[in-house]
């Protein structure tokens, strides 16, 4: 049988999930509102330089 508390005892994270985590929470994402504001000033053609700016 399997002793769980002894495999508690081995179990280390993995970091390749932190690195996620990290980059995840760190990411400047677009809500739904942006995303509807910019495909208005698009479809207007009213973007200025800062909104050209913050997309790339």
């Amino acid at each position: 049988m399997i002793n769980f508390e002894e495999e508690l005892k081995k179990f280390k994270p993995s970091l390749e999930i932190e690195d996620v985590e990290d980059i995840i929470y760190n990411q400047d994402l677009d809500d739904m509102s942006d995303v509807l504001l910019k495909m208005l000033k698009e479809a207007k053609g009213t973007e200025t330089a800062s909104d050209l700016k913050r997309t790339k």
